[in-house]
């Protein structure tokens, strides 16, 4: 038998399927690229030196180990920048050999303090990368597209699972959430 499209049986049941299956994996791929592509362009990009002013400063508060560092320099940041391990500990083991940090072993963590130079260092530097005043409006490019994605997430499973219904609902509700977007605009 055919597994072709308007051949009848079960075969092309699961043809069908497995095609509806494909298309919301390229729904899926292709929100992933726009999103990945998002990332690449427009996202804010930190500059050159500011892992090192994050980890002083928040060394400067407390100790802390790489891992806690990486996801306060998230949270700080309200998600516009989550720098890489890649980042945060060649920059740690830079800051132990310049004296500014110790690094202390506890229950199989290497966790960070600052020294006395280390505090003198985040005295004479320039604030930490969220404290600038940019920072809040610099996360803001990241919202919309990182929502309209997460929407798109929700889209999918209502593709491949939803009942004729559901999917009309949910057709209604993008349709609506699109001419409400277009509203916004016209608002000015």
């Amino acid at each position: 038998m055919n597994n072709s499209f308007g051949t009848g049986g079960r075969n092309s049941r699961r043809s069908f399927a497995d095609a509806f299956d494909n298309a919301g994996q390229g729904l899926w791929d292709a929100f992933d690229n726009m999103r990945t592509e998002f990332d690449r362009r427009v996202a804010p990009r930190m500059g050159r030196g500011d892992v090192r002013v994050a980890i002083l400063s928040l060394l400067a508060e407390e100790s802390m180990h790489g891992y806690q560092i990486i996801h306060e320099i998230e949270k700080r940041s309200h998600g516009a920048w989550k720098p890489s391990p890649g980042s945060v500990y060649p920059t740690l083991q830079l800051l132990a050999d310049e004296g500014l940090i110790e690094a202390h072993e506890a229950d199989g963590k290497k966790t960070y303090t600052l020294t006395e130079k280390g505090h003198d260092e985040v005295k004479s530097s320039r604030p930490a990368p969220w404290e600038d005043s940019g920072s809040r409006e610099s996360s803001r490019p990241t919202a919309l597209p990182h929502a309209a994605a997460k929407l798109a997430e929700a889209v999918i499973p209502i593709m491949r699972n939803g009942s004729p219904e559901q999917v009309d609902e949910a057709v209604a509700v993008v349709t609506d959430a699109r001419r409400k977007l277009y509203a916004i605009l016209a608002q000015d």
